[in-house]
């Protein structure tokens, strides 16, 4: 599998997008004024103690205070049933050093853990953990030991003092001690920085600030089969190539400098695949569609055959369309960003070997996702429930904001409903005021059926009342709303 990654900067905004043979699998998009703040390390003021939740609300300088919970404030291997209260804990008031795990989303303030840990390309830094540990992605136990043994014999040979711990990342499978003993000593002269600053900086203030997107794409993302980072600002690509050469030496040769003229997202049609992914429906290659619901609690994801008939038996058919969705699930997942709980309804299989194929290729799809994703298998209902750890704001919370015509409910009440609506306020109005006569301004579609459908209502009303009603169109108005003005 061939990837490329194409890199995207204004003033204003650093896109990603992340490709992998030619299709679009990940877009990142990071905003000068709503800069993502995962990984930053502040030092903040304790503003309230919440007992009843085991939690507190610290200011960090941001809009709105951020969210602790005890277990983020006890010790580094304090035994999980040991329950100690926040009030014992922390105080109002309280200069607190933390760090974000989670970004501000929608009304939420971020999510915050007193447990520090920094990152390199190989390897994360954890100064308060006594203890070393190897990603759960390496899945070779063989590998796994030789690369536990290597920071051992790294740490030893170069006498480096270290009082935390170190957890390799998945980048470092086959590398060799030269590199892990390059990241080992940046991060542990990062790490005198950040604790100097811990003493001297006053709360709230940032202390440690994390790479910005392009470079941190560069340090996060770079593996093996990515053949091509390009970049479209000249400027930047001098930093990237800086970096690259000084922590990633062999990714030096695939950073290029992209002058075209046609916008760089314009290549293997990120911009339209974007624009798809703001959609409720995926259309599938066979004929078959999804439709993704995105919900303040879960996401629900629904698999439909459509237009795709096959060539043997319904059983057959709809087992190649779960098969394709399968993938695409996995896909969507990623360009979307959706976190949470995620509920798949799959087209009914009877064949319990087809239900476990499905599941099978959703996971291998699923290994690819670089965020943390758990598969719980097939529940009662017969839905696949799994679970992808959320850290930052959806590619359309990142892009949209609610329909003000809706409030978000994606859809509008019909032009009927408004007008009894209208009725049922006149008769309101009638009753707390003696006005003359009631003038309506509405949306087009509303006045229309005011004067036809809904005309004979309308005299019965004036008959009721014993007063005129007029009508005046607004063509500002969207169609819920009306307004009754007293004459």
């Amino acid at each position: 599998m061939s990837g490329e990654v194409l890199i995207n900067l204004t003033p204003m905004e650093t896109r990603v997008a992340v490709v992998e043979n030619g299709v679009l699998q990940e877009a990142l998009i990071e905003r000068t004024r709503r800069r993502g703040i995962v990984g930053n390390i502040y030092k903040g003021r304790v503003v309230r103690v919440l007992p009843g939740m085991q939690a507190a609300f610290v200011d960090i300088g941001l809009d709105r205070a951020a969210f602790i919970h005890a277990h983020e404030v006890m010790p580094v291997g304090t035994p999980a049933d040991e329950q100690v209260s926040i009030g014992q804990l922390l105080h109002e008031g309280q200069a607190l050093v933390v760090q974000v795990t989670k970004d501000p989303i929608g009304s939420k303030g971020a999510r915050l853990t007193t447990h520090l840990s920094v990152p390199s390309r190989y390897l994360v830094y954890m100064p308060d953990s006594p203890h070393h540990g190897v990603s759960q992605r390496i899945e070779d136990e063989r590998e796994r030991e030789r690369l536990r043994e290597r920071l051992e014999q790294v740490q030893a040979e170069q006498e480096l003092e270290v009082t935390g711990g170190f957890i390799v990342r998945t980048a470092a499978e086959s590398i060799g001690n030269e590199e892990l003993y390059a990241d080992m000593h940046f991060l542990l002269r990062l790490w005198r920085k950040v604790s100097e600053r811990k003493i001297t900086a006053p709360a709230p203030s940032v202390i440690y600030d994390d790479l910005p997107l392009f470079i941190r794409t560069l340090r996060d993302l770079m593996r093996d089969d990515i053949e091509k980072v390009r970049i479209d600002s000249r400027e930047n690509y001098v930093k990237l190539v800086e970096f690259a050469r000084e922590f990633m030496p062999d990714s030096s040769a695939r950073i290029e400098y992209y002058p075209g003229e046609r916008p760089i997202f314009d290549l293997y049609s990120v911009e339209d695949e974007i624009q798809k992914a703001l959609g409720r429906k995926v259309q599938l290659k066979s004929g078959g569609y999804l439709v993704i619901d995105p919900t303040e609690a879960m996401t629900t994801i629904d698999v439909n055959t459509g237009g795709y008939v096959g060539h043997r038996n319904l059983e057959e058919t709809i087992f190649k369309t779960n098969l394709e969705a399968a993938n695409a699930i996995a896909r969507q997942l990623r360009l979307r960003n959706l976190g949470g709980i995620i509920i798949i309804d799959f087209i009914d299989m009877e064949d319990p070997e087809h239900q476990r194929q499905v599941l099978r290729v959703l996971e291998k799809a699923l290994e690819r996702d670089h965020a943390k994703t758990k598969c719980t298998g097939v529940t009662e209902l017969g839905l696949v429930q799994l679970t992808r750890k959320r850290t930052r704001e959806s590619l359309e919370q990142t892009l949209c904001e609610a329909c003000p015509t809706c409030s978000g409910r994606g859809t509008l009440k019909t032009a009927e409903t408004v007008c009894y609506e209208i009725f049922r306020e006149i008769l309101r109005e009638e009753r707390a005021y003696n006005a003359e006569t009631y003038m309506v301004l509405a949306s087009q579609a509303v006045v229309d059926r005011l004067l036809d459908e809904d005309s004979a209502a309308v005299a019965d009303l004036e008959t009721f009342i014993g007063k005129t009603i007029r009508f005046q169109v607004e063509n500002h108005y969207s169609q819920e709303q009306y307004d009754i003005v007293l004459m």
